[in-house]
């Protein structure tokens, strides 16, 4: 073993391993939105359940809002690769996401998915890879029309 192979094995967080996710061995299936179908990356289990990691893609268009809802996690992070996104944030902002473009929410925030377009691909990261989807109200005291922000803005 050469140093740098023994400086990895040496730092290596027990109960660890490498995770190799081929497209072939990876399949896309059913999840928690009936309009999307995710491929699970292999992270809670390569992390032994520190991290989780799905690629999620569009079945068909979203017919409906996804509802106020917040995880049940330390955070999830998106990052988009195809197509558009639209959601409200607590924060009292709207935005849409494209490619190439990512939002981060800690755990807790309350958001609503309103609009999904039927090419739309994301990576999602969340920790820990355990992540529970609660509904909720509308938070009070958010104005009617939210305040828009998006990637043309400095």
């Amino acid at each position: 073993m050469d140093t740098t192979e023994q400086s990895a094995a040496k730092i290596t967080p027990q109960g660890m391993r490498v995770q190799k996710s081929f497209k072939s061995i990876t399949p896309f299936a059913p999840g928690r939105r009936p309009f999307f179908k995710y491929r699970d990356l292999g992270l809670e289990a390569a992390t032994g359940g520190r991290m989780r990691a799905y690629q999620n893609s569009s079945i068909v268009g979203m017919t409906e809002p996804t509802g106020w809802h917040y995880h049940d996690c330390e955070m999830q992070f998106v990052y988009v690769l195809k197509g558009k996104l639209t959601i409200e944030f607590e924060d009292g902002t709207v935005a849409t996401f494209a490619a190439g473009d990512a939002f981060f929410v800690p755990g807790g925030v309350r958001h609503n998915e309103i609009y999904v377009s039927e090419d739309k691909e994301a990576l999602e990261v969340s920790v820990p890879g355990k992540i529970g989807t609660i509904n909720c109200e509308r938070p009070a005291g958010l104005p009617e029309k939210l305040r828009e922000v998006s990637n043309e803005q400095p």
